[in-house]
């Protein structure tokens, strides 16, 4: 009995694990893996204040792989991910710039420089993870008709 329950019931790991091998899996894991070394080098750096960035944006990309790993965004439809998903990046895109200029043009030391670059590095993947969100949401879109239905009057 417990084989056959066992057959009838998916995987759930393997459809947990099915999101990592997508691109968007994929973006959010770089994205997660990329603040925490912008944190580590702001951490050991005497630039301090800059560490709520990282650690925000790293909070959300795990956010938005949870939710999208376990499909909840197609439980709670009241939330366009989507769209969160594409503002999430793209604001990450700019706040990154603006701080990883801000650290490299003070020349603090060494690990500030290196965040500054990794935060350039960062900016250019929130840029082009926002980029193809948006894509995607546009050709899922429909234009509607224009024309009444029963034909041109």
């Amino acid at each position: 009995m417990a084989d056959s329950e066992r057959s009838a019931t998916p995987d759930c790991l393997a459809a947990c694990t099915a999101f990592y091998r997508t691109r968007k899996g994929i973006f959010l894991l770089v994205e997660m893996v990329l603040c925490l070394l912008i944190l580590i080098c702001y951490g050991a750096s005497h630039v301090m204040g800059y560490l709520t960035l990282p650690v925000v944006q790293m909070v959300l990309a795990g956010v938005f792989f949870v939710v999208f790993m376990l499909n909840i965004h197609h439980q709670l439809q009241f939330i366009s991910w989507p769209w969160s998903d594409f503002f999430r990046a793209l604001i990450a895109s700019v706040l990154f710039f603006i701080t990883s200029l801000i650290t490299i043009i003070k020349h603090v030391d060494t690990q500030s420089i290196v965040g500054g670059v990794l935060g350039l590095v960062a900016t250019f993947l929130f840029a082009y993870d926002a980029y193809s969100t948006f894509q995607a949401q546009r050709s899922r879109h429909t234009p509607a008709a224009t024309e009444s239905p029963d034909g041109p009057s």
